[in-house]
């Protein structure tokens, strides 16, 4: 018998990332298309299905090679239904059916899960969990995502809200505004935005030296300049890092010491800072971390980058 396919989905703000995957985790074709949510995000479903169809006619297949689709998606999502209760950039109105309307679209069987939980899925199977059936997987990127995993399964919680760990109150009094609408949260300090913010406070409070002169000369700073300059000695930058793997470490370890997972695992862009990073988010877990739960979790880096979510996504389409 032929061999038969998945499809991957992982949908974000300004691209989707598609990919057929067989049924060992291998990627055989990926590509993207861009997110289009105008007219309340209507055309997201119909350019996905377009976007399978037109990829098998020109490998000159059919539909039949494939035997579902497994997709990512922002925000809080039911597990049974596909049902996205909410998101904050795809123009959907609450409660959008998504696999609903995407089964009909396509005429394959879907099903739908939130995006960080994708990824550390596909961190799971085929990445830096390798194996590891009780694994905690947090993106850093724009925003802070997660994904919990006990005994080889996802956790979902009661509203398929489980895991948003960039939304544990870091700073209980006062903090940023975050943008679901709390202070405090973690997503403002570990994401690449909350670096960044802290790093222009810290110049603003007179901090001076290699990042000082960068944002004095290009009007703007990234969080990889942030690390970058970190590593040159920066005492800002140093201060900014420090005080991130501070926040980060705490919360890592209170996440641990909760479920004594065997791994978590760091991904998203900011992740890509490595050591700079990964060092010092190791110390303050080590500080603050249970003794028995400390000795037992290894902390890492990802190392399936951004095909984490795809291959995560075919995974629960081979499964559920």
């Amino acid at each position: 018998m032929a061999e038969k396919w998945l499809v991957g989905v992982d949908l974000g703000g300004t691209t989707i990332k598609l990919a057929f995957i067989n049924y060992y985790g291998e990627i055989i074709h990926k590509w993207e298309i861009p997110t289009d949510n105008s007219e309340e995000g209507k055309n997201i479903t119909i350019n996905i299905a377009k976007a399978i169809d037109h990829k098998l006619e020109e490998l000159d297949l059919s539909k039949d090679k494939i035997i579902g689709i497994g997709m990512g998606a922002p925000g809080p999502v039911n597990l049974a239904t596909g049902v996205v209760y909410n998101t904050v950039n795809l123009g959907w109105k609450d409660n959008y059916p998504l696999k609903d309307l995407l089964e009909v679209e396509t005429s394959l069987p879907v099903i739908i899960d939130n995006d960080a939980n994708c990824a550390a899925i596909g961190e799971m199977w085929k990445g830096a969990g390798n194996g590891a059936k009780d694994l905690v997987c947090v993106t850093l990127g724009t925003g802070v995502g997660g994904g919990v995993i006990a005994n080889g399964d996802i956790v979902q919680g009661v509203s398929g809200a489980a895991g948003e760990i960039g939304h544990i109150t870091s700073i209980p009094v006062g903090g940023a505004q975050c943008n679901c609408g709390k202070t405090g949260c973690l997503e403002t300090i570990a994401s690449a935005t909350g670096i960044v913010r802290q790093a222009l406070e810290n110049l603003e409070s007179g901090g001076e030296g290699a990042l000082s002169q960068l944002y004095k000369a290009n009007g703007f700073i990234t969080a990889k300049d942030v690390f970058d300059s970190a590593r040159n000695g920066d005492e800002t930058s140093l201060l900014t890092v420090n005080n991130t793997a501070m926040h980060l470490g705490l919360a890592l370890a209170n996440i641990a010491n909760t479920l004594n997972p065997e791994k978590i695992v760091l991904g998203g862009g900011v992740s890509r800072a490595g050591d700079i990073l990964l060092k010092p988010v190791i110390a303050n877990f080590i500080k603050f971390a249970f003794p028995r739960v400390k000795e037992s979790t290894v902390i890492d880096i990802a190392t399936l980058g951004n095909d984490a979510g795809v291959i995560g996504a075919a995974w629960l389409a081979k499964n559920k």
